[in-house]
């Protein structure tokens, strides 16, 4: 029997999985003899990867929490790096997570393992020293927005834009009233979806702002209704808790376990914590408000290093407020509850959102694992 090719590969939340299994698909489409080890989540598993950790602990987020599960990560690492040193993989791939990654990827990479970097860190909005540890570090670079490239080039790093893999998978024109047929929403309620993060410590920072914004919409729409996506039944405890902390239950609220999509696209508006989930809801051409908060450390700490006044993907990639953005401090319902409704209530700001967020569609749809694998296979020692 052949010898099966190795590919070492780490994946550190909801998006790297799926962006893991699709390439993944991608190249066992090309080379069937390859075999994925490493850290990844569900959709990684199933698409034949070899899990050694789970995933969900390396799924946190800001300075503060990353410092409570610092020797989790950190014993983590060291294993990993000492299961792929004694076990050498043919090539590395790291989805994301450049804090857990690059460290990684600087020890391989000596170790004459080819580095892949599939995800640029935003070295454009915030720490962008950073790059001088990338070169030395990452062998190629896989970005999936156009404007990283030039960073890369300049810097002498291999790179290829590759588009988002989102771009791909969603429809241009997402069918609104099939999805509200599905759901049985009457097309004429207004409806809004709600997106409190993925992670734990996202959704325990923003439930109640959440939910006291539905109230306040309830008392100006009060046939509104509100569709709320969570990814894990540890997150949809922790907003269950905050609907009763808030003497909510009864508001007409419906939580999905996942969903979110197709949440995104039956809804009129859309509050969405800051992440994948804004670019998911601007390809689907949504009209949102985003939001975020976190520990008040990590983010003065954020702040100080944050090259752009913005911090939502939509605007970044735009480079200009499309949609409104309300972080920490100015995320109170109050405020969010006036930027939702003076959104959706204005048909001309709707139609111009679509048509902006169409062409921004069209720019990220590469056709990205075929892309990303295409720049990888001459990694792969031929068989």
């Amino acid at each position: 029997m052949a010898q099966k090719v190795v590919i070492g590969i780490v994946a550190g939340e909801a998006s790297g999985d799926l962006l893991g299994s699709h390439l993944m698909s991608a190249l066992k489409g090309i080379r069937p003899d390859l075999k994925f080890v490493g850290i990844g989540g569900p959709r990684m598993q199933s698409a034949g990867m070899e899990i050694l950790f789970p995933m969900e602990k390396l799924a946190v987020n800001g300075y503060v929490e990353v410092l409570r599960h610092y020797f989790e990560i950190a014993g983590i690492r060291r294993k990993l790096r000492a299961y792929f040193l004694a076990n050498r993989p043919d090539l590395f791939i790291a989805i994301d997570a450049p804090d857990f990654n690059l460290d990684l990827e600087l020890v391989f990479k000596q170790h004459g393992i080819p580095t892949i970097h599939y995800v640029s860190p935003s070295i454009w909005a915030w720490r962008g020293e950073r790059i001088h540890k990338i070169k030395r570090a990452v062998t190629h670079m896989l970005a999936l927005f156009p404007h990283e490239a030039k960073l890369y080039q300049q810097a002498g790093v291999p790179v290829d834009y590759v588009g988002h893999p989102l771009a791909d998978m969603l429809p241009e024109q997402p069918k609104r009233a099939e999805m509200r047929e599905t759901m049985r929403i009457p097309m004429k309620a207004k409806v809004f979806a709600f997106l409190p993060g993925s992670r734990q410590s996202e959704v325990k920072y923003l439930a109640r702002t959440f939910i006291e914004t539905a109230k306040l919409i309830l008392q100006q729409l009060p046939d509104a209704r509100f569709l709320v996506p969570l990814v894990s039944r540890e997150t949809r405890g922790i907003f269950e808790q905050a609907l009763y902390d808030c003497d909510a239950q009864e508001l007409p609220i419906t939580m999905l376990f996942g969903h979110a999509q197709d949440a995104m696209i039956a809804a009129d508006g859309v509050l969405v914590a800051s992440g994948t989930a804004t670019l998911e809801a601007a390809l689907l051409k949504r009209p949102m408000v985003i939001t975020y908060r976190m520990p008040a450390l990590s983010w003065w700490l954020m702040k100080r290093k944050s090259y752009q006044p913005y911090f939502g993907l939509p605007n970044i990639l735009c480079e200009r407020f499309v949609v409104p953005e309300l972080m920490q401090e100015d995320a109170t319902p109050e405020n969010l509850t006036q930027a939702l409704l003076n959104l959706v209530n204005n048909t001309e700001a709707v139609a111009q959102l679509e048509e902006i967020f169409t062409a921004l569609h069209q720019t990220l749809r590469q056709n990205t694992a075929q892309k990303a694998a295409a720049a990888i296979l001459p990694y792969l020692p031929t068989t």
